[in-house]
């Protein structure tokens, strides 16, 4: 039989844990087991941690856009449900779509989750929420009738739980223990081949720009419109095949924390993540660490764009020293009566084999078929389904499954939820280039 730990449980071979033997090693000294029986009950049950954010940004067109919020409640009123928010919106053809996501996407996506559901029940929600406040707010923006349109980078951070919804190219990179991970994917145009398909698929057509004596130059973009992205919010102009649905990806990170670099392409045109990470390592400050990349960002490509970036550390609060004391300073006599040699600290143990993060989900499927589920949505109040995108009261009898499709289509479900309303179903079938794009959609 294996080894067994002082509770008669099977002793852990790899991580945290060491076979424990007759014969004590004879390397330098390790941890004892009970010691390390208390660090995993800790965390068992561990501290939400600490947040410190700090934002840089230089602007040239005046179209990129920062949202900070720390202090948001899943139950209004009640402190401890308590999570935050952070975005970054790169505006393009103009600002307007930009601050139009900024002023309404958290309460689009708060619109779609049950303010009764337990935390863990709420996370959970969280992402099928993100989908459908993602294309309510871009609904929203294109019945204006304004042509701009903006990528997002949006993270909401609640415990050590961190889910993140991109479109565009934006990104949020997590850096933890030295490994580096991006938390988003790009919507470029150029890097994405499974997007190319699929804006081909939804009668989109990618080619470069065409100058005279048919050379083609520059990156791929979609015609009509030009754009290079895939995914936005907004531009009316370019077509519905451009879609506003994010990718999703939501993982619980460390007790050991971390730090989140959300910034947009006008860094990640002249840093790759790791770079990005790099540089700032080592400065504790996260409004210092972002001007840092700012200014490693301006050293290497110039400013050609706007560029924006946000840091934002997530700290273990067992860890967080506190502000040095202001200490007087003693004349040289009382130094010469009162010198003690300094003894260093003992070295603190370190834990190899704790992974940097879970993770818990992660889609990004253009098909809101695949987004939103089969669980229709219903207003208690007065029974009547509500429409999975705008929130809306519908009758049951006028809905339209999310899941209809041809008729003789052996896919197609049109008696399961969710329901959504006539101008949601119809924006729906025009991104999955199901009938012809138009300019603007119907309120």
């Amino acid at each position: 039989m294996g080894s067994r730990d002082t509770n008669g449980k099977p002793a852990r071979q790899n991580g945290l844990f060491q076979s424990r033997s007759r014969t004590p090693p004879r390397h330098p000294p390790m941890v004892p087991l009970a010691s390390l029986l208390a660090y995993e009950l800790k965390n068992e049950i561990v501290e939400n941690p600490l947040l410190r954010c700090g934002l840089a940004l230089q602007p040239r067109k005046g179209e990129d856009f920062a949202l900070v919020k720390t202090d948001c409640q899943r139950i209004p009123g009640d402190g401890s449900s308590t999570f935050a928010v952070f975005g970054i919106f790169d505006g393009h053809n103009g600002s307007a779509a930009a601050i139009h996501t900024k002023e309404n996407l958290l309460n689009d996506v708060m619109s779609a989750l049950n303010p009764h559901l337990k935390r863990d029940d709420w996370l959970a929600a969280l992402p099928r929420a993100l989908v459908a406040g993602f294309v309510k707010t871009d609904k929203e923006f294109q019945a204006k009738e304004q042509t701009s349109g903006t990528t997002v980078t949006f993270v909401v951070i609640d415990g050590w739980t961190i889910t993140v919804a991109c479109v565009g190219d934006s990104r949020c990179v997590l850096d933890s223990q030295g490994v580096v991970t991006d938390l988003t994917v790009d919507h470029r145009l150029d890097c994405n081949e499974e997007e190319r398909d699929r804006v081909r698929a939804a009668g989109g057509e990618v080619g470069r720009l065409n100058i005279v004596g048919g050379a083609e130059i520059g990156p791929l973009r979609v015609w009509p419109g030009g754009l290079c992205l895939s995914r936005s919010i907004g531009d009316t102009d370019v077509g519905e095949f451009i879609v506003p649905v994010p990718h999703v990806k939501q993982i619980k990170l460390s007790s050991q924390g971390g730090r989140l670099i959300i910034a947009s392409d006008g860094v990640w045109d002249a840093l790759d993540s790791e770079k990005a990470a790099k540089c700032c390592r080592g400065l504790s400050q996260p409004e210092v660490a972002a001007k840092h990349i700012v200014k490693e960002t301006l050293r290497t490509r110039g400013l050609r764009d706007d560029t924006t970036c946000l840091v934002v550390d997530l700290l273990p609060p067992s860890n967080v020293e506190p502000p040095p004391p202001v200490i007087k300073k003693k004349s040289t006599i009382y130094r010469m009566f009162h010198w003690k040699q300094k003894q260093t600290p003992p070295p603190q143990p370190t834990y190899d084999g704790i992974p940097v993060m879970e993770e818990l989900f992660e889609e990004g499927s253009a098909m809101l078929s695949e987004r939103l589920g089969y669980e229709a949505s219903i207003n208690g109040g007065n029974g009547m389904f509500l429409c999975a995108i705008c929130q809306c009261d519908i009758e049951a009898n006028d809905g339209i499954s999310v899941h209809a499709g041809a008729f003789f289509s052996g896919k197609s479900r049109p008696l399961d939820g969710p329901f959504l309303c006539v101008s949601c179903k119809w924006k729906q079938d025009a991104m999955e280039g199901k009938q012809p794009s138009r300019g603007g959609v119907a309120g």
